[in-house]
């Protein structure tokens, strides 16, 4: 896979470009700002940008060229690494695209199993969310008795929260020990419960019930 990377940190770059090197990918750029990731890709084409989100030329830099880049290169995959995982983070991300794209901790990326699975699967399509975050997004809040989330069963919770992670249908039933006839028919029931049309279900199913609850969230916020 070739494989450009944004990092203002030296130590942290050099370290995750051996892990690349480890994972057999093509490194074809490592640079620490935006601006030279998004000149580096104007002539070399990559299969994932990784880009660091808060760096050079602004706090959120990285987010800003990930704009720039899915504007220019709408088939690059984006995966964004952090030190936190925080929902406004998440919600910009999300507003770049919904496929192809990634947000994953940086000391959860230290395994060359972690990085690769990662990155293969931002490359398939699929949108991956550090588990964390995608677990406390689904969790339902203190003192919300009407939102959404909770009209939902414990196990549609679980289901959810796979779903929020990009897991697909087999993923999530050898997570939760079910069948994947079983995991359907909770996804099923989820659309339903949240109000999603059948007819949307084809544009990345998986997370249509996470964005569908994150707006709920922002606008009772």
């Amino acid at each position: 896979m070739r494989v450009a990377l944004a990092e203002d940190g030296a130590l942290f770059r050099e370290g995750l470009q051996m892990l690349l090197e480890a994972a057999g990918h093509e490194i074809v750029g490592s640079v620490a700002d935006g601006d030279a990731i998004v000149r580096l890709l104007a002539t070399e084409p990559v299969d994932v940008a990784i880009l660091d989100i808060r760096m050079p030329p602004e706090p959120d830099g990285g987010l800003t060229a990930a704009e720039r880049l899915r504007a220019l290169h709408p088939d690059i995959g984006l995966l964004f690494l952090s030190h936190y995982a925080e929902s406004h983070y998440l919600m910009r991300i999300l507003g770049i695209g919904t496929e192809r794209v990634g947000y994953r901790l940086k000391e959860k990326v230290g395994s060359v199993d972690v990085l690769s699975d990662t990155l293969e699967r931002i490359e398939g399509g699929e949108i991956v969310i550090e588990p964390v975050l995608a677990k406390r997004l689904v969790e339902k809040p203190q003192g919300d008795k009407k939102g959404l989330i909770s009209a939902l069963s414990e196990r549609e919770i679980d289901v959810l929260r796979l779903m929020a992670e990009g897991r697909s249908n087999n993923g999530i039933a050898g997570q939760l020990f079910v069948t994947p006839k079983a995991v359907e028919k909770h996804i099923a029931n989820i659309f339903d419960k949240l109000g999603l049309q059948a007819d949307t279900a084809a544009h990345h199913r998986r997370v249509l019930a996470v964005l569908t609850y994150l707006r709920s969230q922002r606008e009772d916020g």
